[in-house]
């Protein structure tokens, strides 16, 4: 028998089902680019990987989708693909001299002239703003470093006076928190980037700068089905309407930089908690972004507010937990990864902690498939069963009893791939791809055999197993059983 080195048991072990709930979704970038570095993040324990199409050449980001693809095939496991659309980002035209320094009380101008700019204008190359803002509005510059407020307002000529100063330099970013900007949600390079991911296999589109339904509508009309929608929460004007933009989304983001700038610092812990409550209490995965252990970008080791800050995420029930430049381009990605995998496992062993996760109410709407969901967790915890298991087409079934948030993982087995890669940002849930089953009796040793196999029960345990009848159709979940593992399923298997 030949010989297995230490990495291959590693690597078998690690694609066991995750000894957490929580995902972890590890963006990618100059730090991680390669098949190796992916790998160590995978090992880590990144259950998905965020490529941001702001930066970065198509070539590159192509090489990226390969590298997962072929560590997919390498741990024969569904990975997750998320593609983060750059959005309409507001900047500033370019100086002259190099930077200008503003002064407190200082009249700024800001107009359509390219003319490169001084320290008394500078070109505003986004015409939609000069007829939405108005006397008195909020302009944030630099991620709102300074702060300018708009005393005249005209067709092609913004005046505005120097609230905070500071250092301005070419094509800094500005946001414009008191008003519904009129810009189309998807730019001409969105729309080739989201061209580019469907046709690359992305499973999930992270839509950025979401302020209305209809952005996140237009979105979806255009990705056709080929892929899940997450909208990015960031926008003053998208918590207005949050709750139109979760029904026509399939998930959404805490996406606390841009929202942390256009939003009081103290606003955001109360925001991040309402975007999380809504969210899981309509079914929908919510994934905590930004600057969650951000000093580890240079250090190997992060600070105790950050620790805490990951972990009321995990206590408050999020979906998934993200990194971004301390994977993708920090000193330190590998630790990064294994930092929040800690925290996590730390997190969900804390006997308080399933009690936390509660508080929030998720009310079960009046339909069998919901019901059967939250009948699942109630059994499974009564009796003791070990695993969770649904079969699913779509990954309906496998979301409501993961919107539960049962003691128990979810063994989600489907035949569709596209839906077993989707499920990388889905709390608790374990998908496997295997064939469809045909009856009653198919349903039930398969179920059997896969969380054998799986290892994600042992012989003797106790399983609950939903799925729906008929069979191969979407949206039936009807059936509620309760099998035991002998551990003889897999014998001549």
């Amino acid at each position: 028998m030949p010989r297995t080195t230490r990495g291959e048991q590693v690597l078998s072990v690690r694609t066991d089902p995750r000894q957490r709930r929580v995902k972890i979704l590890a963006t990618l970038g100059p730090a991680s680019s390669s098949l190796e570095m992916i790998r160590a993040l995978y090992l880590a324990g990144a259950d998905a990987f965020r490529i941001n199409m702001s930066h970065g050449t198509a070539e590159a980001r192509a090489a990226l989708i390969a590298n997962i693809r072929t560590l997919e095939k390498e741990i024969d496991r569904p990975l997750t693909v998320l593609a983060d659309l750059q959005g309409p980002k507001l900047r500033v035209g370019k100086f002259g001299g190099g930077p200008v320094e503003l002064m407190k009380g200082a009249t700024f101008v800001l107009d359509m002239d390219p003319t490169p700019g001084d320290v008394t204008r500078v070109q505003l190359p986004h015409k939609e703003l000069f007829a939405a803002l108005t006397e008195g509005a909020r302009l944030l510059l630099d991620d709102g470093k300074m702060v300018l407020r708009v005393t005249e307002a005209g067709a092609t000529r913004l005046v505005t006076e120097v609230v905070v100063g500071g250092k301005l330099s070419d094509n800094k970013g500005l946001n414009v928190p008191d008003v519904v900007v009129p810009l189309a949600a998807l730019t001409p390079k969105d729309r080739t980037d989201l061209a580019f991911a469907l046709d690359h296999g992305a499973d999930w589109i992270a839509l950025s700068f979401v302020q209305r339904p209809e952005d996140v509508a237009e979105a979806r009309a255009l990705i056709g089905g080929k892929a899940s929608l997450l909208a990015k929460i960031e926008k003053p004007q998208a918590m207005e309407r949050l709750g139109e933009i979760l029904e026509l989304a399939d998930a959404v983001m805490v996406a606390r930089g841009d929202l942390g700038v256009e939003l009081p610092p103290e606003q955001v812990p109360p925001a991040q908690k309402r975007i999380v409550a809504m969210a899981r209490a309509l079914g929908k995965p919510v994934v905590v972004a930004t600057q969650m252990l951000e000093s580890m970008i240079m250090s190997p080791s992060p600070t105790r507010a950050e620790v805490s800050d990951v972990a009321t995420a995990i206590y408050d029930g999020a979906d998934a937990v993200m990194l971004s430049a301390e994977s993708a381009a920090g000193a330190f990605p590998v630790e990064a990864v294994s930092m929040m995998d800690a925290i996590a496992r730390q997190v969900e062993n804390d006997p308080q902690w399933y009690g936390r996760v509660h508080f929030t109410e998720t009310a079960t709407s009046a339909t069998t498939a919901d019901a059967m969901s939250y009948a699942s967790g109630s059994i499974s915890r009564t009796i003791g069963a070990k695993v969770i298991c649904c079969f699913t087409i779509s990954g309906s079934t496998a979301r409501r009893a993961a919107r539960e948030r049962a003691t128990v993982p979810i063994l989600c087995l489907t035949p569709s791939r596209a839906t077993a890669r989707r499920m990388g940002l889905v709390w608790g849930v374990h998908a496997v791809q295997t064939r469809d089953v045909g009856d009653f009796e198919e349903m039930v040793a398969k179920s059997k055999r896969m969380a054998l196999r799986t290892r994600i029960a042992a012989g003797g345990d106790l399983m609950v197993l939903i799925a729906g009848v008929p069979f191969s159709t979407p949206g039936t979940t009807n059936v509620l059983h309760v099998v035991r593992l002998s551990g003889k399923e897999l014998d001549g298997y």
